[in-house]
């Protein structure tokens, strides 16, 4: 299993990608409360439903909370990471179909734009393609 993992960095570019996993695993965690909170409706607005199914709005709801905890331990981190890749398609297909733009004209205009979904995104790819580093869990499971 290990030579499908990417090499663990180590040095300077471990503690980047330690800063990296646990600023946007945070972001994930904390992102994700709400839709833990209501997994099969936490995309309903306004009382209405989303015409998503819910077993899918629950599906997302784990993979991006347990994807953002498992990038904060470096734990599994290409195989969470692949699971946050597709949550990101499904949202930026969301946002897409919706003709939603790129970013808003203003930070505080209203309305939702996919700047984030499309971030995030390169994120998840990033981490499937360089690893967690040597400073998380997989280093230590998984030494090459």
């Amino acid at each position: 299993m290990t030579q499908y993992l990417p090499t663990f960095l180590n040095g300077l570019d471990a503690w980047a990608l330690l800063g990296l996993r646990v600023t946007w695993g945070s972001v994930l965690v904390m992102y994700s409360f709400p839709m833990a909170k209501n997994p099969f409706h936490w995309m309903d607005m306004g009382g209405k439903p989303s015409g998503f199914p819910g077993l899918l709005q629950a599906l997302g709801a784990l993979s991006v909370l347990g994807g953002g905890i498992a990038i904060i331990a470096g734990f599994l981190t290409p195989l969470a990471a692949l699971g946050l890749v597709g949550a990101m398609l499904v949202a930026l297909f969301l946002h897409l179909v919706q003709r939603h733009p790129f970013v808003k004209p203003a930070p505080d205009a209203p309305g939702e734009s996919y700047d984030n979904s499309l971030l995030y995104l390169a994120i998840a790819i990033l981490f499937i393609f360089l690893g967690p580093g040597s400073f998380s869990l997989d280093s230590i499971f998984f030494v090459q």
